[in-house]
């Protein structure tokens, strides 16, 4: 967590045929500043062999840094690295060992994973990539505890995303952890994305064949209005009638559309809340408990400090507005 005015740097490794989408995603996220967005990242992109190359879609890349950049770096972001380039050179993998020996932050965005790997900072740790990604993976590096099912996954200093979108989510996923729920909320709702998807949520959830009219009984609907009544007990025997199903349709149909159980989106959902009412209201721990639905103060702090690793007073200290 950060609260001091110090600009957060961080440097991301661009390279000749890199996917227009995953050099764009950290630019979004940590350098293009919205209306009334207060600047906390310095992002610098580097490049090892050249300063000019093309991205994956044809048009060409100017940057001003070599991999000297990293030295000075708090976070080093690792693009998608395709399949069909060259292995990574024994420069840049000395450069993530040498960060990572640091302390520091390193993110591994989807096939980013596979460089980490190749320098070995993810032996003996859990770590995630692109779906399709994981028989090869799995083969290729034998001791990283590598799960094909979450958006990102952080295991002490290192975050790894899965393919494409997920990496959208664990860059946003990096603000709210470093400055506050708040300002990540803020930042999604601008970029017009979902402000919070849980990084256990599985990457890839079958689209439903028929998509109907959202109506009274549909799950989103009941789903929205649980969001709104978060403080309230909710029964899954009483979210499948009033969607008019059975228990077990409803948990089958809420897992396919959401990546999740239902208490698992629950919980995520009254944590966030959470930490929005930590940062902008004076409400005691046990009334933040109270209206965030944990029904306890005792079981809220155990939640909190399970998700984030810091005391609900700690989180409110660091980012209260």
């Amino acid at each position: 967590m950060n609260k001091s005015s110090e600009l957060i740097k961080i440097t991301m490794i661009a390279f000749e045929g890199i996917s227009a989408f995953h050099l764009s995603v950290p630019c979004l996220v940590f350098q293009d500043i919205f209306f009334g967005q207060p600047v906390r990242f310095n992002l610098r992109t580097c490049s090892e062999n050249s300063l000019r190359f093309e991205t994956s879609s044809g048009f060409g890349v100017v940057v001003d840094s070599d991999l000297s950049a990293t030295q000075e770096a708090d976070i080093i972001i690792i693009p998608s690295w395709p399949n069909d380039l060259p292995e990574p050179s024994e420069r840049l993998l000395e450069a993530l060992i040498d960060h990572h020996d640091k302390g520091k932050l390193l993110v591994g965005l989807c096939l980013g994973s596979y460089v980490l790997a190749c320098a070995g900072v993810l032996d003996g740790k859990r770590a995630t990539s692109h779906w399709a990604f994981t028989e090869q993976f799995q083969q290729q590096f034998p001791k990283v505890n590598f799960d094909p099912n979450p958006l990102f996954v952080e295991h002490e200093t290192i975050i790894t995303s899965a393919g494409v979108a997920a990496s959208l989510d664990c860059c946003l996923h990096i603000v709210r952890r470093l400055c506050g729920s708040e300002l990540a909320n803020d930042l999604a709702r601008k970029m017009v994305t979902a402000p919070s998807r849980n990084g256990g949520q599985q990457q890839y959830i079958p689209a439903p064949v028929n998509i109907k009219p959202l109506t009274e009984t549909s799950i989103n609907l009941v789903i929205e209005q649980v969001e709104q009544s978060l403080n309230q007990s909710h029964s899954l025997d009483e979210l499948a009638e009033r969607c008019a199903m059975s228990k077990r349709t409803f948990t089958r149909q809420f897992k396919s559309t959401y990546g999740c159980t239902f208490g698992e989106w629950l919980q995520n959902r009254r944590l966030v809340f959470s930490q929005r009412l930590l940062e902008t209201t004076k409400l005691s721990i046990p009334q933040v408990a109270e209206q965030a639905g944990f029904g306890s103060d005792s079981v809220f702090r155990k939640h909190f400090k399970s998700a984030f690793h810091v005391s609900p007073v700690q989180w409110r200290t660091t980012f209260k507005q």
